[in-house]
């Protein structure tokens, strides 16, 4: 039986203890007893070769275990670190024999020894430069030797050198450790982690240790219970995470015989199907056990918030950010060092506030305190029961998705249980593994991944970036998109073998519960049943072949579900893994939507409904909705609508559009309107026969009263009926503030459809003040296509979105004798931050006209006016007086501006017009309406006139904004133009 060198240790008898411990370990699977047995086994062996070795030795010394040796913690394969601890110089005896055999004699029983000699002043220093060993004190335990030098070097110095350093070196541990985050992504959702230095591992247990037990050795100056480190609410869930890290550490150490802690694919099986970790030990599918290690380390990563109680060591400059963010503060949150406190611990018990809070980090960027999230955690029973019958979950959750950190709150959300509560669909992919060497995250991780690379658009690093940008921008409702990406996968944690089948199937349940709209349902809904046409079609088929584009742009139907489609499937590829969209995917990707986007544009008018399509699924599907028996009486109103009509609108629409249309034909062909109020915007929803001016007239009526036309469709059938849908912002509140004003609206533009008023004077009279010249910096483009339709012409417009832009460029057409058959009109943000408005027009010789085609000369023509207008060159009265068949305008009499110099902060309004009963009442009424305090006033009457000066302010004393000034001057000379009577 050989002998160490210099030592009646056998080595046989080493190697023979520790196959004990791991022949144990393999039937028990028990982690934590082997690096329990192997700690205990080496102190024996340390404790002999000091008995044999030191038993002369005239010095105070002893040895004592440090790190993982000293926390009892000793793996396989891991260093074992031992301090030789002297308390004067060493005599040349201990220095040259005593501790080199030592060393030689456990590197012979092949042990990984790191020795280190330091007297116990130098363990009273913090070494900057090794800040390691500073580190591994905390752990320090007596092996052998001087037990008197050990407890000096537990009870005094290690206490001391804590409480003079304690700030350094929790500011130090935490640097590092968000190093090591920062090189694995700061995400505990990698496919093969490192189950030591990943977020979420061994090491941010240790750390945690680390920065309580330093906290609490500077406030007592006595070692605390090393059970009691861990604040109560974390202790029985990371325990149980040590435990199963323990025994997985374990299973590598020994499967690979070194100290090597990546959790590779090869060993997740093999650790799955010996249930490595499990409290049963069976064995299970891998992708099942790589749950289970994702939520124990999820548990383990949760005791970052520890980090919050220590005062970071940054620069002045980050400081002074940080400190900036502290004027975030509002009435429920503090912010303090980019942390957010409750003003009241108990306040998100109110399901407004908690869901507010979590939009308040989206918005911000900023973190949770430890004492936020146990607050947080104790409300999830109240919000349970409020999500349950809330209609009010949607409205608040959307506003956390829009945000521009939303990836940050959701995680946040997740960690907390808080996302699952509201959608227990995502139970399903929660921490769920996709076992290929293409993902790299898990399918929960990877939807998160996936909104915050949309969001990422926002600030572009390439030219390719700035183009997928350009379509964020140019979205709707990009919250319905970011709906769609957190559900898109949920149905990979189902049963059915095509996860979109099951991912479909849950989102069902959760769209109802959130309550949407039916037309925002079917966009979540298409997104989600095809959310991998697009990359399919793009990676396998030639997208330069007219056929393919035409075939895709079938499926698709609008430009509105393209460009959600084409980021989804950008953002889809770019999240499975960083390298996964490479600049030719993406280059390939923007082709295709050019491609389609180009058809779908320049084709839409000629795609029309016949009779033949009654049996199609889709005319079925509204059958059915309408509780039809037969499809005859859908197909007559929907026959000549272009088919586009039936993939914008939900089955619903279409049969209350039918029911308008019956009403329509019962009463004479009275104009049937109707104005919903929707999320954030007003809907009109009009359908009448088709006239000359018919869109000019309806556009001019709404801009008339004050209204921002946000986007505008028109659509005709076969029996001559047009059904215009208008979507529009009450910029002044008027609807919202004056309910009747609905009804007296609907009046308006049933006359103005009739011609009982002229909306040529009436937008005349609106405008009367002049066309201000904007500072144009979106460069306006007009082109005009006969070639794109075989029914009409398109008019494609891009221009600097302003109030009465459309109505100008709708009276340009009426005065050309063109209408308007179908449009698409929409505004967008351009590159610069300024809104720009996209209106593609389908125009044709109106009823009256003795021509049906638009010659080149008139084209031309045609251009140039519009050109003037988008350049603000032409006013709108010219445009006006040119459709009025050259009825000159009436001289203005009314003069409202603003003073250039405020008076004492308030605002000096000034009014002058020709005096008449009442005006003065009509006046301080627009002004209240408008939210204004009229803090003092001067009127005075000379030859018939009236002037008036105002000194105003904001209802809560703060200065009028330049924007309110505007939109105030407006809304009075608006008021007094129409005679006292308000146009809105």
């Amino acid at each position: 039986m050989p002998l160490l060198a210099n030592s009646s240790i056998s080595q046989d008898a080493y190697q023979a203890e520790s196959e004990k411990i791991r022949e144990q370990f393999e039937r028990s699977h028990d982690g934590q007893a082997a690096i329990r047995e192997r700690s205990n086994l080496t102190d024996s062996f340390i404790s002999e070769l000091w008995n044999q070795f030191s038993s002369d030795s005239p010095d105070r010394m002893c040895i004592a275990a440090l790190g993982g040796y000293g926390r009892r913690a000793l793996f396989p394969c891991s260093d074992v670190d031992v301090l030789f601890l002297h308390d004067s110089a060493l005599s040349a005896e201990v220095e040259k024999r005593v501790i080199p055999q030592i060393s030689q004699a456990l590197w012979d029983l092949h042990l990984r020894v790191s020795p280190t000699t330091r007297s116990l002043a130098e363990c009273g220093k913090l070494h900057r430069d090794n800040l390691e060993f500073n580190i591994s004190l905390l752990d320090c335990r007596y092996i052998c030797g001087d037990a008197r030098l050990f407890e000096q070097l537990r009870s005094q110095v290690i206490p001391k050198m804590v409480g003079r350093e304690a700030l350094e070196l929790q500011q130090r541990l935490i640097d590092l450790t968000s190093a090591r985050h920062n090189k694995y992504g700061h995400t505990i959702f990698h496919l093969e982690p490192n189950i030591k230095d990943s977020p979420g591992g061994l090491r941010d247990y240790q750390v945690a240790g680390w920065l309580s037990l330093i906290s609490q050795l500077e406030k007592t100056g006595v070692w605390p219970d090393p059970k009691g480190l861990l604040p109560e609410a974390f202790r029985a869930e990371c325990s149980a995470a040590l435990d199963f890290l323990s025994a997985v550490r374990c299973f590598l150490h020994y499967r690979q015989g070194r100290d090597l802690n990546q959790l590779t694919y090869e060993l997740q099986s093999e650790a799955a199907a010996a249930g490595i970790g499990l409290a049963d030990g069976a064995p299970v599918p891998a992708a099942v056990w790589m749950r289970t290690y994702f939520r124990h380390v999820r548990s383990i990563y949760r005791l970052t918030v520890l980090f919050d109680e220590v005062p970071p060591s940054r620069s002045g400059l980050y400081r002074l950010f940080e400190n900036r963010k502290s004027r975030l503060s509002n009435a429920d949150f503090s912010v303090v060092e980019g942390r957010v406190f409750l003003r009241q611990l108990s306040s998100v018990q109110d399901p407004s506030v908690l869901l507010g809070l979590f939009e308040f980090v989206g918005r911000h960027g900023l973190k949770l305190t430890s004492e936020t999230e146990r607050c947080v955690e104790a409300s999830l029973p109240k919000l349970r029961h409020w999500a349950q019958d809330s209609p009010e979950v949607w409205s608040y959750f959307r506003r956390i998705l829009v945000s521009p950190h939303a990836g940050a709150a959701l995680r946040a959300m997740h960690r907390l249980g808080v996302l699952v509560l509201l959608f227990p669909e995502f139970q399903a992919v929660d921490s769920l593994v996709i076992r290929d060497y293409y993902h790299r995250y898990t399918v929960d991780e990877h939807s998160l991944v996936a909104i915050e690379n949309i969001h990422a658009l926002r600030t572009p690093d390439s030219e390719l970036e700035r183009r997928f940008r350009d379509i964020l921008d140019g979205l709707e409702r990009p919250d319905l998109l970011f709906l769609a990406l957190l559900l898109h996968d949920v149905g990979k944690g189902m049963p059915d073998d095509d996860h979109v089948t099951g991912s479909l199937q849950a989102s069902a349940s959760a769209l109802e519960r959130l309550r949407l709209e039916p037309v925002d349902r079917e966009m979540v809904v298409f997104l989600i049943a095809n959310h991998l046409r697009m990359s399919s079609t793009t990676m396998r088929q030639d997208i330069f072949d007219p056929k393919v584009v035409a075939e895709f742009t079938e499926c698709v139907g609008t430009t509105e579900r393209l460009k959600m489609l084409t980021l989804l499937t950008y953002t889809d590829i770019k999240s499975v893994n960083p390298e996964a969209l490479t600049p030719w995917k993406a280059e390939l990707l923007w082709q295709f939507y050019a491609a389609a986007f180009n058809h779908l544009s320049r084709n839409v008018d000629d795609q029309r409904l016949t009779q033949s399509v009654s049996n199609s699924e889709r005319i079925k599907e509204v059958v059915a909705a309408a509780g039809e028996p037969d499809a005859k009486h859908i197909t007559s109103f929907l026959e000549g609508f272009p088919k586009r009509y039936l993939l914008t609108h939900p089955s619903e629409e279409i049969v209350a559009h039918c029911r308008m249309y019956d009403r329509l034909k019962r009463k004479d062909d009275e104009p049937q309107i109707d104005i919903l109020r929707r999320d954030g915007y007003f809907e009109l929803v009009l359908l009448t026969l088709d006239c000359p001016g018919l869109f000019s007239h309806v556009v001019g009526t709404l801009s008339s009263w004050g209204m921002n036309i946000l986007k505008a469709e028109a659509f005709s059938n076969k029996a001559g009926v047009v059904l215009d849908t208008i979507r529009f912002s009450d910029r002044f509140r008027t609807l919202e503030l004056n309910p009747p004003e609905i009804d007296r609206l609907k009046r308006k533009l049933a006359e103005a459809v009739s011609g009982e008023i002229d909306v040529v004077e009436l937008m005349e009279t609106k405008f009367k003040p002049g066309l201000q010249s904007p500072k144009v910096t979106v460069e306006p483009s007009v082109q005009i296509d006969n070639n794109c339709s075989q029914h009409s012409t398109l008019i494609e417009i891009i221009a600097q979105d302003r109030p009465g832009l459309l109505s100008a460029i709708a009276a340009a057409l009426v005065s050309h004798k063109l209408d308007v058959i179908t449009a698409l009109v929409f505004s967008r943000v351009a590159p610069g931050g300024d809104v720009e408005a996209v209106d593609f027009l389908w125009v044709r010789r109106s009823l009256t006209s003795d021509t049906a085609a638009i010659g080149a000369d008139e084209a031309e023509s045609i251009s140039e006016v519009l050109s003037a207008i988008l350049g603000g060159t032409v006013s709108i009265e010219e445009i006006a007086s040119r459709t009025a068949a050259g009825a000159p305008p009436t001289d203005t009499e009314v003069a409202v501006r603003f003073e250039a110099a405020d008076e004492d902060g308030r605002a000096v309004l000034l009014v002058e017009a020709p005096d008449r009963p009442g005006m003065l009442l009509t006046i301080t009424r627009e002004l209240f309406q408008h939210g204004t305090q009229i803090a003092r006033s001067l009127v005075r009457t000379a030859d018939g006139r009236a002037y008036n000066r105002f000194e105003l302010s904001e209802f809560s004393g703060q200065p009028l904004s330049t924007e309110r000034r505007e939109q105030i001057r407006a809304a009075v000379v608006a008021v007094l133009a129409f005679g006292g009577e308000s146009p809105r």
